[in-house]
């Protein structure tokens, strides 16, 4: 429904210009701000919705000299230097300055809305080719993984390949040292303790990189007869337990950078060193990334002696929360089943397999980064949207 506009008037004093719109609310836009954002083709180029206009240019204390609305639906405005710009009444509703309004705007451009589980997940699950060829199942799983933070996919073939798929129907996958794909097997002399037949404790994927992969893709191409079975807990729901039990915990997982490092040989020959805080918060507060893998976790430790053993006490109560038999849910991984899950937000594990003379368990894995993810959802959801 489009917006009309019944009055605008410039606040000289303040270099602001209000609108008054037909729904009776009020906004207020800088001169700057509009100065800055100018739709014409001197200052925008519309074929890459990116702004031409400089900085270097832009009068930070200019005015509106002249203001004129044209139908109720368009804000003229001639500058002090006489540049002109018009304004679409829809395109400066949609940017409103109220609370209320940029509250709106963030949550459809990020989609933020997280439920938390524990043991009584209901896995969600849609078919792998359903996926691959259909926009409306497509939007379903991405939007789902955003909320949910995992999605399994049935169907897949059982063999390698499959990830690859998964890539290209997002964007593209993201390159790690251990290669844009890579094997999960038992292996002699493993460069990675997931390459072993032993318990996987509750972890996320790649903390020692500084930005670590967002999203996860675990394919099931054979199945051990015994053992092997995956847990997952929701990491962002743990967090919030653990500030409510134990807020000063919470403070120093959220505070203390922690070494983490990765060497060896596979994509290429790597050394990467990085510092995270376990618990990552944003300027709000609100926990936005995890970054913990007990294996890749330093030696090397840079804090002062005395608040050693207090982090060592916050991360032992934290694991233990992950532990809860309340809070992880258990499944077993069957051959063409695709677990996609957010590895900023999931902590997962593996219960140990018996190793046999041949491989008895094989998952091929890859990562994709969340911008490349949530930039996908964004145009399947308009996709989806338009064809309704």
């Amino acid at each position: 429904m489009s917006s009309a506009i019944l009055k605008v008037e410039a606040l000289d004093a303040e270099r602001l210009i209000r609108i008054h719109w037909d729904d009776g609310e009020e906004s207020l836009y800088p001169a700057v701000w509009l100065r800055d954002n100018c739709q014409c083709p001197r200052c925008y180029l519309d074929s890459a919705k990116a702004r031409k206009l400089l900085i270097e240019t832009l009068d930070v204390d200019t005015w509106v000299k002249h203001l004129t609305l044209i139908n109720q639906r368009k804000v003229h405005i001639m500058w002090p230097d006489q540049h002109v710009s018009d304004f679409e009444a829809d395109w400066l509703k949609k940017r409103c300055f109220s609370q209320k309004s940029r509250a709106k705007l963030q949550k459809e451009l990020f989609l933020p809305e997280c439920q938390y589980w524990g043991s009584n997940l209901h896995l969600p699950t849609l078919d792998f080719e359903d996926v691959l060829t259909s926009d409306e199942h497509a939007y379903n799983w991405l939007s789902t993984l955003k909320k949910i933070g995992i999605v399994r996919l049935t169907g897949a073939a059982a063999q390698r390949g499959e990830v690859a798929k998964l890539g290209k129907r997002i964007g593209f996958l993201y390159l790690t040292f251990y290669g844009h794909t890579w094997q999960v097997q038992d292996k002699i002399d493993a460069n990675n303790v997931a390459y072993t037949t032993g318990k996987l404790s509750f972890h996320t994927d790649y903390p020692a990189l500084h930005h670590p992969p967002g999203v996860q893709f675990l394919h099931c191409i054979k199945q051990t007869a015994t053992g092997g079975e995956s847990e997952i807990v929701d990491g962002f729901n743990v967090c919030r337990q653990l500030k409510e039990q134990n807020s000063k915990a919470f403070q120093i997982l959220s505070s203390t950078f922690v070494d983490f490092t990765d060497i060896g040989v596979d994509f290429c020959d790597f050394s990467v060193q990085s510092k995270h805080k376990i618990i990552e918060i944003d300027n709000k507060g609100q926990v936005i990334r995890i970054n913990f893998n007990n294996s890749t976790r330093d030696t090397i430790f840079d804090i002062p002696v005395e608040k050693v053993q207090p982090f060592y006490a916050a991360l032992k109560e934290f694991v233990n929360l992950m532990n809860h038999r309340e809070n992880k849910f258990i499944f077993k991984m069957h051959p063409g089943d695709v677990i996609t899950f957010d590895n900023w937000r999931l902590l997962h594990g593996r219960r140990s397999y018996e190793a046999g003379t041949e491989i008895s368990r094989h998952l091929e894995g890859g990562y994709a980064d969340w911008d490349v993810v949530m930039s996908r959802l964004r145009i399947l959801k308009k996709a989806v949207k338009n064809g309704n």
